[in-house]
Order: structure tokens, then C-alpha cells, then sequence
């Protein structure tokens, strides 16, 4: 069988480059490429009959965006329902391309994108999680929080990525505080590559409650191992269900993304541990295997303070972007390459 491969991306975007380019070194045709902004623009869309069709993130184009969330700055935090529902909209318009098969399945990608969905199907299957509510304003965010004895916790918005709006919220003694990257500005709140903190609560309020109407999901803070001082998690990418890749994310805040100022750091600070190497590989591969027909994902990991627990605070539809990382494994492939590879190895 002769593979042909398509994807659903942005054109010129850097992940459909690194995909095309583990595609190429494999031997195989150039991926053929739609555009996010035909799709969901509702334009006629199609891929060479038999294709295998991955789907990847819209990425940061900003006539996407205003697809997605409607005409305004693409740095606005907010608009995640409205993203939300036309992303989904988007979706079933890929699913409908006649003549291909995905390799992911559309509606796992969608559970991925509501993070109460994602906690749900996880905690329902034993998955490791940290103890989570809803909220819909600031003020039942309190009283939630107090009702349960819960003095930290971390805020995400439901729909979001690249920890744009998420606050580390800590309440008690009277005081408040909110670690995010949600600037305030006088159009609104912006995603910043810097940390702020604010202890100002009519500030916090007022962010928490301009996020909400789109849906808050809560988490119960956990405690994070660190190294040199600095908390740390990692992302652990699965292919066909396996963990293959690991970076560990080492933060200057309580959230590690690597563009709001984390670095990457060392694995062998988990492998050489081999019974936490372990718990963190099988926590990620039971998140994943709540995800059956998604070739890849990319799961969060942390470990606790005493590096005897982990927990997974994320599942990612497209958790890949790993410029540069090979497998740990040895083989020396890839976040693409792996995907290809296990492609290859079920298709042909």
C-alpha cells in the first residue's frame, strides 16, 4: 500500500513544517495541506482519495483567530466558548471529508479541548487527577473553595491552551493573590510572555469573572517537586498509546510552559528514580488510553513534593511541538518521526 498523508493546519504554521519534513525523510510524497481558514470559512475542502488526514492545532494565524473567536486582537484572553463551538463546527466539516481516514478522532479531539470534559473522563477511569470543581463567577469560586477547606488552587478557563488565562489563585488570612499571564490593559486582559502577580482582589475579580461566562474548570493545587528551587512537571508524548517522549518543564511560576519563561531540564531527574519513572510513564499511557483513536497525545505530568505521587493536570490534542527532542528510547526520532514511523508500521 502506498501511504499518502494530508493534513489540516495552517499553511506556513511550524508544526505542518516539521510534520512535512518527518513525512519527506521517511521516503514519502509532500503532505497535502488545508487550510484552517478554508474550513472553517466553510469553503469546499478536500484530500487525495485514501489519505491519511492529521489534524493539527490552528495554530496562532490571526484570520483563524477571527474565524474562531470573531474580529479582535489575537492576544485578547477570552472568547473560549465561542472558539470553542466554531472549532467544533470545524471539526465535523474535516470528519465529512470524503475519501480519507483521520488519524484522530475528532470527537476525543474535542473532549481534549474542555478541560471538565477531559477531568472527567480521566478521574472515571482511575487516572490520577487532582480534585476539581466548576465555577461560573468569582464570588462562587469563594465559596466554593471554602466550602471544601481549599486555600490554593489553579483557575483554567475550559477551553484554552498554552496556559492562556489559567490563575494560580491562593486565598487566606484575609489576602489574595493570582499568578497568571493575563495582563490587564485598558481594552481588556492580554496574554503576556511574562508572569504577573496580582494581589489586588477587585484586579483578581475582575479577571476571574471576565473569563467565566466561557466556563471555569478548578483544580485543587498540587504540591510540585522542584529542582534548584524551581517546580517542575513534564510532557510526556504517547504515539499509538505509548509514551515515547519526555521533556521535564522547569518554571520560574507555578505554571511551567516553556514560552512563558520555563526551560527544560534534566529527564534523569526522574529516570534515575525508577519507581517514579514508572508511576509517570504509566499515568500518562492510562491518560492516554482513555483516547483510543488518537494516534498522539501529549499529557501533563506532576509529580508531588515528596516525588512519591504524580497526578495528570492536562491531556493535549496537539501537545507535540517539541523542536529537537528524540525519543527516549534511543532510536534518535522525532515527535513527528515517531508518528510517521507508527503510521508506516500500521498502514503498510
Amino acid at each position: 500500500m502506498t501511504v499518502r498523508l494530508a493534513v489540516v493546519g495552517t499553511p506556513g504554521d511550524r508544526r505542518v513544517s516539521l510534520f512535512r519534513d518527518a513525512a519527506l525523510a521517511y521516503g514519502l510524497a509532500e503532505p497535502h495541506v488545508i487550510s484552517w481558514r478554508d474550513v472553517l470559512a466553510g469553503r469546499e475542502v478536500s484530500a487525495p482519495a485514501g489519505a491519511l488526514l492529521r489534524v493539527e492545532s490552528p495554530g496562532e494565524d490571526a484570520g483563524t483567530d477571527a474565524l474562531l473567536r470573531g474580529p479582535g486582537d489575537p492576544s485578547r484572553v477570552g472568547g473560549g466558548a465561542a472558539w470553542y463551538r466554531a472549532f467544533l463546527a470545524g471539526l465535523g466539516t474535516v470528519a465529512a471529508i470524503p475519501g480519507v481516514t483521520l488519524l484522530a478522532d475528532v470527537d476525543e479531539i474535542g473532549v481534549m479541548f474542555d478541560k471538565r470534559r477531559c477531568h472527567a473522563v480521566l478521574e472515571r477511569a482511575g487516572v490520577p487527577v487532582p480534585p476539581a470543581f466548576e465555577a461560573r463567577s468569582y464570588e462562587e469560586l469563594r465559596d466554593s473553595m471554602a466550602g471544601r477547606g481549599w486555600t490554593r488552587v489553579f483557575v483554567k478557563p475550559a477551553h484554552g491552551s498554552s496556559a492562556s488565562g489559567v490563575i494560580a489563585f491562593e486565598a487566606a488570612a484575609g489576602r489574595v493573590r493570582a499568578i497568571t499571564s493575563a495582563a490587564r490593559t485598558g481594552t481588556g486582559f492580554h496574554n503576556s510572555l511574562r508572569v504577573r502577580d496580582y494581589r489586588d482582589e477587585a484586579d483578581v475579580r475582575c479577571l476571574v469573572d471576565h473569563l467565566a461566562p466561557d466556563g471555569l474548570h478548578v483544580e485543587r493545587w498540587f504540591p510540585k517537586a522542584s529542582t534548584g528551587g524551581a517546580p517542575y512537571d513534564l510532557r510526556v508524548v504517547t504515539v499509538g498509546g505509548a509514551p515515547t517522549h519526555a521533556v521535564v518543564r522547569v518554571g520560574n511560576a507555578p505554571m511551567t510552559n516553556l514560552h512563558l519563561g520555563g526551560r527544560r531540564g534534566d529527564l534523569e531527574t526522574v529516570r534515575s528514580r525508577p519507581r517514579l519513572w514508572e508511576s509517570v510513564l504509566d499515568a500518562a499511557a492510562r491518560a492516554a488510553a482513555c483516547f483510543p483513536g488518537s494516534l498522539m497525545t501529549g499529557v501533563d505530568v506532576m509529580i508531588g513534593s515528596g516525588r512519591q505521587s504524580v497526578a495528570v493536570a492536562e491531556v493535549n490534542a496537539f501537545g507535540d511541538l517539541l523542536p529537537g527532542l528524540t525519543d527516549f528510547s534511543g532510536k534518535g526520532r522525532s515527535t513527528y518521526e515517531e508518528q510517521v514511523e507508527a503510521v508506516l508500521a500500521r498502514w503498510t
